[in-house]
């Protein structure tokens, strides 16, 4: 059976979907939401303009309509326009295989001499201070306590936190199964024996007793599971009230150097932090100056 045509109204329930998805599976908020919106409602309308089908889209149409979309904006907005243009192309393909090919990594831009700032951890201090200035007395504490180990310990993503399962954790074995990753592959992590006792404290002393198996729920009527935005905002409240200046990713980015004390290879801290491609966990050396030079330029520390 051949790839469906194109047609405004499947295009348009596509775009839906995709938003659905990408909700489920990212973290985002709403000016994000809005970005993305913008850029597949736009190309979208390229390729009903055009007449072009999806099962006959090739990389030169992608190019063409980034040149006229791209025009009227800064270079960092037109590169995240990018990002969320290939991460449309990748669902495409891989999720519902309406293209004939792959055609998200082609989606690149002009080299960026103005790099981001690299990623930001916290200090020894700071990380005995948050954990010294994290209660665990009520049940909304109690359900913080344990998302902060979580992010900590196991580097996760609030949108992977949202997404635990009691079916996820394995208490004999001490191990967490992390199904639904950034990159589409599952991994099996182990679990320190502080968070397995945090994650424990919270099921038995907090957590309500409901029917659907999701580790994180809300402590009111009707129960329903947290989705990663009010993951993300207990995270960060759990760091503003230590009084710490961070975003939840700080968390992250700390587990990530401590891989990297710990000697973890790069493709194995790829593997650990879900990235897409060794590109992505290269940034993270520069959190670590010292390893950084060992690395890339083979110097003896």
């Amino acid at each position: 059976m051949g790839r469906q045509r194109h047609n405004p109204p499947n295009m348009a329930q596509i775009c839906r979907e995709y938003l659905a998805y990408f909700k489920n599976t990212r973290q985002s908020g709403r000016v994000q939401k809005r970005g993305i919106q913008k850029v597949i409602r736009a190309f979208s309308d390229y390729l009903d303009v055009s007449q072009i089908q999806l099962s006959d889209l090739k990389i030169e149409h992608v190019d063409a309509f980034l040149a006229a979309f791209k025009t009227p904006y800064a270079p960092s907005t037109r590169q995240l326009y990018r990002s969320y243009l290939r991460c449309f192309l990748r669902y495409l393909y891989h999720e519902r295989n309406l293209l004939p090919q792959d055609l998200a990594e082609l989606v690149v831009g002009p080299p960026m001499f103005a790099k981001a700032k690299p990623p930001k951890f916290l200090r020894p201090h700071e990380i005995r201070q948050l954990f010294d200035h994290l209660p665990y007395s009520t049940h909304c504490e109690l359900r913080t306590y344990a998302m902060v180990h979580l992010a900590f310990f196991l580097g996760l993503r609030p949108c992977e936190i949202s997404q635990i399962t009691l079916d996820d954790i394995s208490f004999s074995k001490a191990q967490l199964i992390l199904r639904h990753r950034k990159n589409n592959r599952p991994l099996q992590l182990p679990i320190p024996e502080s968070t397995l006792k945090a994650i424990t404290a919270y099921i038995v002393g907090a957590r309500p007793k409901v029917e659907h198996r999701f580790l994180f729920v809300l402590l009111v009527t009707p129960y329903n599971p947290i989705d990663a935005a009010l993951v993300g905002r207990y995270l960060t409240r759990a760091l503003c009230n230590a009084g710490i200046d961070a975003t939840p990713y700080w968390l992250r980015h700390t587990y990530a150097q401590n891989l990297l004390e710990a000697d973890a290879t790069l493709f194995e801290i790829k593997e650990m932090l879900g990235h897409d491609s060794i590109e992505s966990t290269r940034k993270y050396l520069s959190i670590h100056t010292a390893l950084m030079r060992k690395v890339l330029f083979d110097e003896i520390l």
